[in-house]
């Protein structure tokens, strides 16, 4: 890590590492307090219209979030389930288009981009296909079900060069990005590892979300739902309650670690572990699920340019017993943390003094009277009343600004890139290296064995 230490070196002289503080400078920060804005105005000619595909939970938070972008405006809604349909033209209005095959709405020219908000055995095929037919494509989390997908992904995007953008809106977090800046400051010193979780307590948080009573075949495509996975008869729990079960989603690994991933990676400019191990559980819901509801993670970061060598270690816990859930990435680094909720963190640093101390829990009480003697002479002669140990500098805490939504900003980085202005950093690339080692953890749970996941190539080895 001689260049990065090199980096923050120089950077301890710049105006940006004195704004910040490092360990030694300062204990209080100067944060950036600014939110993403929208860099320009619409014109008449500069209306973006959308589609969203998949009218479920998160499709009505994407849809309702992308309509607060000035010149976006939504065409057409497709769902597998006429309910939704229905409950669309209800919300925005009865001039929007609804289609049960989302091929229709991928065939309408007034279309350019897509909201896809589907299970995630659908992301891959429907990503592809509405690239393939000139759409920009905002995608949910995780971008594949499975890892052998994801290139397929990555190189439809290169082809078609259409702007492609993953849902997962930690990288474009104002706490994650101003977190990053104090991070490659060397404000906490070298990062050594990183704690993530994401513990829920609470029935909707383990997805068993609300059936309607109308439930049918005859008003839900189940067949086009079950898509490649194994064909079975009509269930409304697996199309209402998909993230339970691994034919369709990924479980507590693809759908909460990848935010903890794109975090942690958005903040390190790194591209991922090379080695992933996690033990995993179905302790709680034993409700007809399949997907694990407790599932514990380590991963290894190798050394590259932008970091040095560094763990993690990660948890989900869908069955929390201490009734706080919540959410955190703890960025550990040797002179300090980073402590991070959802959109605020603090920041802790410490300053060691030179001299070590003596006495205690120490060789020293072992020695010869006359050996104590001649050490505390050479101790005073080389530390004199040095402080020893360390000292906790003042805890600093970051706040957004009352209000602030980070799925705003993200999709204002989505819409400014389509219209010319930035660019997307949680590209079809980095959303795969999040998601690879997000379903890795799952393939490691049932193989009990290390998944080794090569980033560079984005393919798995051994």
């Amino acid at each position: 890590m001689k260049n990065r230490r090199e980096f923050l070196k120089k950077l301890g002289g710049t105006a940006a590492g004195l704004a910040i503080g490092t360990a030694a400078q300062a204990e209080e920060f100067e944060f950036d307090q600014r939110t993403l804005v929208p860099k320009i105005k619409s014109a008449a000619n500069d209306k973006i219209q959308i589609g969203l595909i998949g009218s479920g939970i998160i499709g009505h938070y994407d849809t309702d979030t992308a309509l607060k972008v000035e010149g976006v405006e939504l065409v057409a809604v497709c769902d597998l389930y006429d309910g939704r349909l229905q409950r669309a033209r209800e919300k925005w209005g009865n001039q929007i288009f609804t289609t049960r095959d989302y091929r229709e709405l991928l065939a309408r020219p007034d279309i350019d981009a897509v909201l896809i908000c589907t299970p995630d055995h659908w992301h891959q095929k429907i990503a592809i296909d509405a690239m393939k037919a000139g759409k920009h494509v905002y995608c949910e989390k995780p971008m594949v079900q499975k890892i052998e997908e994801g290139k397929a992904l990555v190189d439809a995007q290169k082809s078609t060069g259409k702007v492609f953008q993953v849902g997962s809106q930690r990288a474009s977090s104002v706490a994650v990005l101003e977190a990053k800046r104090i991070l490659e400051a060397g404000t906490i010193g070298e990062l050594t590892y990183v704690e993530a979780f994401c513990d829920r307590s609470e029935s909707r948080g383990a997805w068993q979300y609300s059936i309607p009573t109308d439930a049918s075949p005859e008003n839900i495509d189940f067949d086009t739902f079950l898509g490649h996975a194994p064909k079975i008869p009509f269930n409304a729990e697996r199309f209402f309650r998909w993230r339970n079960f691994k034919d369709y989603g990924t479980g507590a690994a693809g759908d909460l670690i990848v935010h903890l991933l794109t975090g942690i990676h958005t903040m390190t400019g790194s591209i991922g572990p090379n080695r992933i191990f996690s033990l995993a559980e179905l302790n709680y819901w034993k409700d007809g699920r399949d997907a694990y509801d407790l599932i514990n993670a380590v991963m290894d970061y190798p050394e590259r340019e932008t970091h040095p060598s560094f763990q993690v270690m990660t948890r989900v816990n869908l069955a929390d017993g201490d009734g706080k859930g919540g959410f955190g990435i703890k960025m550990i680094g040797t002179d300090g943390v980073i402590d991070i909720g959802w959109n605020e963190f603090t920041v802790r640093t410490l300053k060691r003094h030179t001299a070590p101390g003596y006495g205690g829990y120490d060789s020293f009480d072992s020695f010869s009277a006359k050996q104590k003697e001649e050490f505390k002479k050479w101790y005073n002669a080389k530390y004199g009343d040095s402080e020893t140990g360390y000292t906790i500098n003042k805890e600093t805490r970051f706040d957004p600004p009352q209000g602030y939504d980070d799925r705003l900003d993200h999709m204002i980085v989505f819409f400014n890139a389509i219209r010319g202005k930035g660019q997307i950093l949680e590209d079809a690339a980095f959303g795969f290296r999040a998601a690879a080692p997000s379903i890795a953890c799952n393939l490691s749970a049932e193989k009990r064995t290390p998944i080794y996941w090569n980033p560079e190539k984005m393919i798995l080895e051994g």
